[in-house]
C-alpha cells in the first residue's frame, strides 16, 4: 500500500511538472507552423533558415512604366497607383527622373523613395518604377521584357518615330506584361505572340477606325515636319 501511494505521488509530481513545461513552452504562431510543415524540423540550422522566410502572399508590383524622349518629354506613361495622383505631379516626377538618369551609365536609381530601373536606346528612355523595397531584378525583368518585345515588334528599330507609329502595339505589350501593377509575363516571345493574336481579334470596324486615326496622325506629323 505504501509503494502504491508513493508511486501515485511520484506520478502526480511528474504530471504537474509536465503541465508546467507545457505552459512555459512558447506557442508557435501560424507562420511557424506553416514553416515547419513545409520544411520540417530536422535541425536548428534549418529551423533558423526557415524563420527568415516570409510566407505572407506577396506579388512583385510595378508602380509605373514610362517612356520618355531624349528631351525628357513623355511619350508613354502608365501609373498603377496614386503615388502621383495628378498629371502635373506625374510630369514633375518624370522631369526629375530624367534629369537624374539621362547622363548616367547606371541601370538602377533610388529617387523620391522609389526604385527606378531604366535603359536608353537612341532617342528613347525606358523606365520601370517600383517601391523602395521592391526586388530590382524583377523590375529589371519587366524592363528587359518590354524593350525586347518592342524590339521584335519594331524589327529592332526601337526609336521615337517607329514607336509613335506603333503605339497600339506598345499599349498591348505593356498590358500583357503588367496588369494593375502585377507582373504577369517576362518572356518577350510570349508577349509578342499574344499581341499578334489580340491584333488579329480586332473587329473590322475597329480596324477601320484605327486606320483612319493612323492616317490622320500621319498627316499631322508630316505637316509639322514641313
Amino acid at each position: 500500500m505504501y509503494r502504491l501511494n508513493k508511486f501515485s505521488e511520484t506520478f502526480l509530481r511528474l504530471n504537474q511538472t509536465k503541465q508546467k513545461r507545457q505552459q512555459q513552452k512558447p506557442k508557435k504562431n501560424k507562420r511557424s507552423k506553416h514553416l515547419l510543415c513545409l520544411f520540417g524540423e530536422k535541425n536548428i540550422t534549418e529551423r533558423a533558415l526557415c524563420l527568415t522566410i516570409t510566407l505572407e502572399p506577396s506579388l512583385y508590383t510595378v508602380k509605373a512604366v514610362l517612356i520618355l524622349d531624349n528631351d525628357g518629354d513623355r511619350l508613354y506613361a502608365k501609373y498603377y497607383d496614386d503615388t502621383y495622383p495628378t498629371v502635373k505631379e506625374q510630369k514633375a516626377f518624370e522631369k526629375n527622373i530624367f534629369n537624374k538618369t539621362h547622363r548616367t551609365d547606371s541601370e538602377i536609381a533610388l529617387l523620391e523613395g522609389l526604385t527606378v530601373v531604366y535603359k536608353s536606346n537612341i532617342d528613347l528612355f525606358f523606365y520601370v518604377i517600383g517601391s523602395s523595397h521592391e526586388n530590382e531584378l524583377m523590375l529589371m525583368a519587366v524592363l528587359n521584357c518590354l524593350f525586347d518585345s518592342l524590339s521584335q515588334m519594331l524589327r529592332k528599330n526601337v526609336e521615337r518615330r517607329a514607336l509613335l507609329e506603333n503605339m497600339e502595339g506598345l499599349f498591348l505589350a505593356v498590358d500583357e506584361i503588367v496588369d494593375g501593377g502585377v507582373i504577369l509575363e517576362s518572356d518577350p516571345q510570349q508577349v509578342v505572340h499574344r499581341v499578334a493574336l489580340r491584333g488579329d481579334d480586332v473587329p473590322l470596324t475597329e480596324q477601320t477606325v484605327t486606320q483612319v486615326l493612323q492616317s490622320a496622325k500621319e498627316q499631322i506629323k508630316w505637316s509639322l515636319l514641313r
